[in-house]
């Protein structure tokens, strides 16, 4: 069982989201930019942030010569925010190491800081136009079904599911890149976890999930991701107040922000551990190099 490539092909090119950074002009150093970006946080919040940095910071040099601070507060609530100093790490190689372009071939790219297996095959296709297979939650959630006929993906297993769409890509360089960019939006438009439109799905006749009877997923039960009262959310308030100070604030200040102070305290120490905070000589706190 497989995918037609060429039908999905011709599904996403007409109804692929207009995605600024799938845009011709759009260099890769705003591919990279949006792959990061785009790590479990939606489209509409990630599209006016991504427009902003890559008006702020049309090159990697550019963002290498911005403070941390400065990186953080433009950041502002797209949450992980250590993906922005990872982002600013990897611009900082990029500038220094590469000539100011992203590289196109994914060892080099995965040998920058921050990058991992994904955010490199990513780049290489979708900025380069390369054959390499890109593995997010929606393309396993696609394969698992129209491939497998398994109502969702079980675990990840970095070896089987690049195995898996590896064997679907095309040959070609060109199509392949195309087929990858499709069978992502495939799951995020259409074959999504919760209520899939199988009506409008391209490969529906050829589904096999559609022909074992839509089974329900049998697998191990799923992590459900909570935020309220996480250490997350109270990570994030803090890191609010230093964005929002224009100097080191006391901890008075930041202990308003949560009820309880164990948790709040922890959380406050682990920004410090992170990089995304500093504590001032005279105690006070902000955001790093901002004292």
């Amino acid at each position: 069982m497989s995918i037609d490539a060429e039908i999905l092909i011709d599904w996403f090119d007409t109804h692929g989201r207009d995605l600024p950074w799938r845009s011709p002009d759009c260099t890769a150093w705003g591919v990279l930019v949006s792959e990061i970006m785009l790590q479990q946080t939606p489209v509409a919040r990630v599209l006016p942030i991504w427009q902003e940095w890559m008006a702020r910071w049309p090159l990697p040099s550019a963002m290498a010569a911005a403070s941390h601070a400065e990186v953080l507060r433009a950041w502002g609530k797209l949450g992980y925010p250590r993906r922005a100093l990872r982002l600013h790490a990897a611009a900082t190689a990029v500038a220094a190491e590469h000539g100011d372009v992203v590289p196109s071939d994914v060892d080099t790219l995965l040998a920058l800081p921050g990058i991992g297996a994904y955010t490199a095959r990513a780049v290489t296709a979708f900025a380069y136009g390369r054959r390499a297979p890109v593995v997010d939650t929606n393309v396993r959630r696609v394969v698992a079904r129209a491939v497998h006929g398994a109502g969702d993906a079980g675990p990840p297993s970095n070896t089987r599911d690049m195995a898996d769409v590896e064997s679907l890509l095309p040959r070609e360089d060109a199509p392949a890149a195309r087929f990858s960019a499709a069978l992502m939006e495939l799951g995020a438009l259409v074959c999504t976890a919760r209520s899939p439109r199988c009506a409008d799905c391209p490969v529906y006749a050829d589904c096999a999930w559609q022909r074992a009877g839509r089974p329900a997923y049998a697998g191990p039960a799923k992590q459900v991701q909570k935020f309220a009262g996480t250490d997350r959310q109270v990570r994030g308030l803090l890191l609010d107040v230093l964005r929002g100070a224009e100097r080191p604030v006391p901890k008075t200040r930041l202990d308003l922000v949560w009820p309880e102070p164990g948790q709040r305290d922890r959380c406050l120490d682990s920004l410090l551990v992170d990089g995304l905070a500093e504590q001032t000589p005279d105690g006070l706190f902000a955001l790093p190099g901002e004292h």
